[in-house]
């Protein structure tokens, strides 16, 4: 799978996708999708299981795998912790609208951001708000002082919070398709 074929194609993808996880055409193959899709459900499945859910020789799972990883279409294993159980029962999603657009100004917002622990994500957006903020507390107080942490952040002209009073969906698994 990995031959001259694979080297001879290189040129008609796109930089930085291996050709090689996709086909002729652009698609995933499935192999690729069969080894993500079962990635993303466990990824600490050994060498040995994973080849025998998707029906590959365990060299072949191997070398496919690492071939995943090294083009960086597998960007990491992590543990999912439970939210709740860790101690933050609470997600609060803020929007941030800032005084200026301009590209000095979005990065100081942005470096300054990374230094609150509690801010989960960080999206910048088109709309209203310049950017929308995934916030986990461990109650309202808690997300007071997380709130007035955000008001000192550079060039902030006004946030609106909501409070999620449940989660309906979340999923882990991207819908990738042959």
């Amino acid at each position: 799978m990995y031959g001259a074929s694979c080297n001879a194609t290189r040129s008609l993808r796109p930089s930085g996708i291996d050709p090689c996880a996709r086909n002729y055409y652009g698609k995933w193959t499935r192999r690729t999708v069969a080894f993500l899709h079962e990635l993303q459900f466990d990824g600490r499945l050994s060498n040995k299981e994973l080849a025998e859910r998707t029906h590959a020789s365990e060299s072949a799972c191997l070398r496919h795998r690492h071939r995943l990883e090294a083009t960086g279409l597998i960007a990491g294993y992590i543990a999912v912790v439970d939210q709740a159980l860790a101690g933050y029962p609470e997600t609060v999603f803020v929007e941030v609208s800032l005084r200026s657009q301009n590209a000095v100004d979005l990065a100081a917002f942005e470096k300054a951001l990374r230094d609150i622990p509690e801010v989960m994500e960080c999206y910048l957006l088109s709309g209203d708000a310049d950017y929308l903020l995934r916030v986990v507390c461990v109650e309202a107080s808690h997300f007071d002082r997380v709130r007035e942490r955000l008001a000192k952040l550079p060039e902030i002209a006004r946030m609106h919070s909501y409070f999620a009073l449940r989660q309906v969906v979340k999923k882990t698994e991207l819908p990738l398709r042959v």
